[in-house]
């Protein structure tokens, strides 16, 4: 039978492969009123994801966490809406956003509070508005089709760059990735048994080119995995009846 691999036992979702609840602050997103303005009144760490998050108090007395971009501070102003300017920080529908502009937390249908491009460093650029769809091109520089009514936030995902400070030790990778519920090592499937991954097993790692030595190798240089005896027999078979 064989094991489960390790991408068939993350899709299954045991709790192995689930991010702790305990470890997320908030699930960040959008207010319900869709036409607002507040002020950032902290900038919090989240230690299950690497974005931070912005909490904002509204006018209304609503508050609401979302996504940081980078550049946002304390006490800066965030305006919602349609008629809000398009500048950092600020949330409009995408039809009201200028080409050209980088933007991220899209809505991927009105008021869904946002599901693409969320991750650090990351933004999608508005590269043209049609009558009802907006074209993103994303981080991945695919092409993306969005309703023009769908909101996302004008500028950059905050926390870019964590991934060039060092670990410095194992340790340290270990409790970061426990967070995110990801592994800290990977283990190549060429490695493992044929009992635990398809292409585990055989009598050596495949080194990615062919490694056997012909039988008419000349000396010094016929050594290492020979080619079969088997395939020599059989050639030796083959000269003898064409001498026939």
């Amino acid at each position: 039978m064989g094991k489960r691999i390790i991408p068939q036992r993350r899709g299954r979702g045991s709790s192995t492969y689930r991010s702790p609840s305990h470890r997320h602050l908030a699930q960040p997103g959008y207010p319900k009123s869709q036409e607002t303005k507040g002020e950032v009144i902290g900038l919090h760490h989240s230690p299950g994801r690497t974005t931070p998050l912005a909490e904002i108090e509204f006018d209304n007395g609503e508050t609401c966490f979302m996504l940081a971009n980078y550049g946002l501070r304390e006490g800066q102003e965030i305006r919602i809406g349609p008629e809000a300017p398009p500048k950092r920080g600020n949330v409009l529908p995408l039809k009201r956003i200028p080409v050209g502009t980088y933007v991220h937390n899209v809505e991927i249908e009105p008021l869904d509070g946002g599901s693409l491009v969320r991750a650090p460093g990351t933004y999608a650029v508005v590269v043209s508005h049609g009558k009802k769809i907006t074209t993103l091109r994303l981080p991945s520089n695919h092409f993306k089709k969005v309703d023009s009514r769908s909101r996302a936030t004008i500028g950059i995902v905050a926390g870019g760059g964590h991934k060039d400070k060092p670990f410095a030790k194992a340790g340290n990778k270990v409790h970061a990735c426990k967070s995110k519920a990801k592994k800290p090592y990977k283990v190549r499937g060429i490695a493992m048994n044929a009992v635990s991954h398809p292409h585990g097993g055989g009598d050596h790692q495949h080194v990615g080119v062919p490694s056997t030595v012909s039988s008419n190798a000349p000396p010094g240089r016929k050594v290492g995995r020979i080619s079969s005896k088997k395939t020599r027999k059989k050639k030796k078979k083959e000269a003898k009846e064409k001498k026939r």
